[in-house]
């Protein structure tokens, strides 16, 4: 079952070590930032959970904000954890993470050891475990000292919170200092978790993804699809009814179009080599050296399976990769931000 070779793809899940660690994670993982909150259909969540399991995505990824409301998605993963999968607690990595706006007050975010341990005891209790696989920083305080932040981490593992640790959004300079202090507390943090995608490439151009591979650090990407705009959904606009068409969301209509003109010309070499859109993006985040692991989302079961369809599609070849780069540059980013 377990094989990192993307070629040899046989209808089961492939898995990567994270790192040069001992864990092992799926190509694939889910993501639960959307669709597993309160407001959402539960026995279609469910549905999903059941469907990545067999599947072989053992990797519910969480973060203590997830919803809407806040805190639903670890409540409702919660309940159908302890409903559905009590007796497969060992085949499965769950992960959670602090330091985004939770609560109201000022200990409700950033990374003071106060939040980010409060917030870890929080999650345990809506996800109804005793510890999570991995927890992370979620962002960088820029009013803390980074000491402060990473030995709430440290204490995460130490007390048997938390199994692993990683950093999530972290920028070069800042991600390397925290490693090193971590390091000094005898504590190595084996994942980084960035947003990445064809058309956000920064974790490529500020170094970060060489470094991590350096290091022996895993790389798991969030929004490889670029919140839905590498679905095909946006090729002809922005549609009625969709994420980038409700001013509340995080994916505004402007910035659909303005990468407009990319995805339309990613679409047409997608269908010149025989692919969807969706898979020709997930294809090239797994084909990069230092990604362990790519997290997607699934409003439905269908979503699931077909984005899991991109695994039966071959590694794309050098003279994609170059194509690929031409309609979508390496250019700097000004923030982490998904």
């Amino acid at each position: 079952m377990y094989t990192s070779d993307p070629s040899r793809y046989d209808g089961r899940m492939p898995y990567r070590r994270c790192g040069d660690s001992g864990l092992k994670l799926p190509e694939i993982s889910l993501g639960c930032w959307h669709n597993f909150g309160h407001v959402d259909d539960q026995n279609e969540a469910r549905a999903i959970l059941r469907r990545a399991f067999d599947r072989g995505i053992t990797h519910f990824d969480l973060a203590n904000n997830y919803g809407p409301p806040y805190g639903s998605a670890e409540e409702n993963v919660g309940r159908m954890l302890s409903e559905d999968f009590a007796s497969h607690r060992d085949e499965l990595i769950i992960s959670s993470k602090a330091g985004h706006d939770m609560w109201e007050g000022p200990y409700g975010e950033w990374g003071s050891r106060k939040h980010v341990l409060a917030s870890l005891d929080q999650s345990l209790k809506r996800l109804r475990l005793d510890y999570v696989d991995i927890f992370y920083s979620h962002r960088p305080d820029p009013d803390t000292r980074l000491e402060e932040t990473m030995s709430a981490l440290a204490t995460a593992v130490s007390s048997g919170r938390a199994l692993y640790v990683g950093l999530s959004k972290y920028p070069l300079k800042m991600l390397k200092q925290a490693v090193k202090i971590l390091k000094g507390m005898g504590v190595r943090p084996i994942i980084y978790q960035p947003p990445y995608s064809i058309l956000n490439r920064w974790p490529e151009t500020e170094g970060i993804h060489d470094w991590l591979q350096e290091k022996g650090i895993g790389s798991i990407v969030f929004s490889p699809l670029a919140q839905g705009m590498l679905t095909g959904k946006y090729v002809d606009g922005v549609p009625s009814g969709s994420r980038a068409a409700r001013s509340d969301g995080f994916l505004q209509q402007s910035q659909v179009e303005d990468q407009l003109e990319k995805i339309r010309a990613l679409h047409r070499f997608a269908s010149d080599r025989g692919l969807s859109l969706q898979h020709l993006a997930l294809r090239w985040v797994l084909g990069q050296g230092a990604v362990t692991s790519a997290i997607i989302g699934a409003r439905t079961v269908a979503q699931l399976d077909d984005s899991l369809a991109a695994l039966e599609a071959p590694p794309l070849d050098d003279e994609a990769l170059d194509v690929i780069d031409l309609i979508a540059p390496k250019v700097k980013q000004k923030t982490a931000e998904g």
